[in-house]
């Protein structure tokens, strides 16, 4: 991490923050891939702002993500930063940019992060496809790391313990589980899915941890959600695709529109 890479999140917030007519927020909100017809439960929409209008962000490389920040009132008078989108690491444009809508969020006053995602599910047991699942804790096999240097971050608590208290009051069903990430863009191999049961994974995907890793330098808050949208590799005897999870966002987009919206009014 450069201190550069600080200043254009802090550059990115003014700019967001002029924009949005507002000096701060109180939440923000990744939506991950799906997830987006979900955003319009959360709130009444102020104002949206592309990515590229932003300094440091690019337009998302990925079918499926919106390519906006969306600014949003909720109905307990919160405002709201929806982030439709975001950059992969695969996608090759380095670490810092992965993270660098989450340092803006940081710069623009958001305490809060609430980090959605679409993953495959490693305990097709308990699991079923459309299933919400709270993010107790994560394994990074990215290769990565947002933080270099002598900054040494406690990720005892990545995910927050009260917040997963907190959904849990709205939707007492929602199971937890550990999320693994791995680089991409390739799916993992049956074998990969095979040692990741074994280390305890529940979901496996392609984001999120990179981002809570950050958030956490920055000091917030984090709930992590992943939603189930198909079995880990050689676990149904299906071959996995992309349109396969965005049809799966589409179908659960109003249950998950719904939690998201009470869960954003009581954070």
């Amino acid at each position: 991490m450069t201190k550069d890479a600080y200043t254009l999140a802090g550059e990115a917030a003014a700019a967001l923050r002029s924009a949005a007519g507002l000096d701060t927020f109180d939440v923000a909100l990744v939506m991950g891939s799906g997830w987006v017809p979900a955003a319009d439960a959360i709130g009444e929409t102020v104002r949206e702002i592309p990515f590229t209008d932003l300094p440091g962000f690019r337009a998302p490389a990925v079918a499926g993500h919106g390519g906006k920040i969306r600014v949003v009132r909720t109905s307990s008078g919160r405002h709201a930063l929806i982030f439709l989108g975001r950059t992969h690491l695969y996608e090759g444009l380095g670490v810092d940019a992965v993270v660098h809508g989450v340092r803006t969020a940081a710069a623009a006053g958001v305490r809060t992060l609430v980090l959605t995602n679409a993953a495959g599910g490693l305990r097709p047991e308990t699991q079923n496809v459309g299933d919400p699942v709270l993010i107790s804790d994560h394994i990074n096999l990215t290769g990565a790391n947002p933080i270099t240097g002598t900054t040494f971050i406690d990720l005892t608590e990545v995910y927050s313990r009260r917040l997963r208290a907190l959904v849990r009051e709205v939707d007492p069903s929602l199971a937890e589980g550990v999320y693994v990430a791995f680089r991409g863009p390739t799916y993992e191999t049956p074998a990969e899915i095979r040692m990741l049961r074994t280390l305890g994974g529940d979901m496996v995907g392609m984001s999120t941890v990179l981002e809570a890793i950050a958030a956490r330098e920055a000091g917030l808050e984090v709930l992590g959600i992943s939603l189930v949208t198909n079995p880990g590799a050689g676990l149904s005897g299906e071959p996995l695709n992309h349109e396969e999870v965005l049809e799966v966002g589409r179908a659960t987009a109003a249950r998950m529109g719904v939690l998201l919206a009470k869960v954003v009014d009581r954070l």
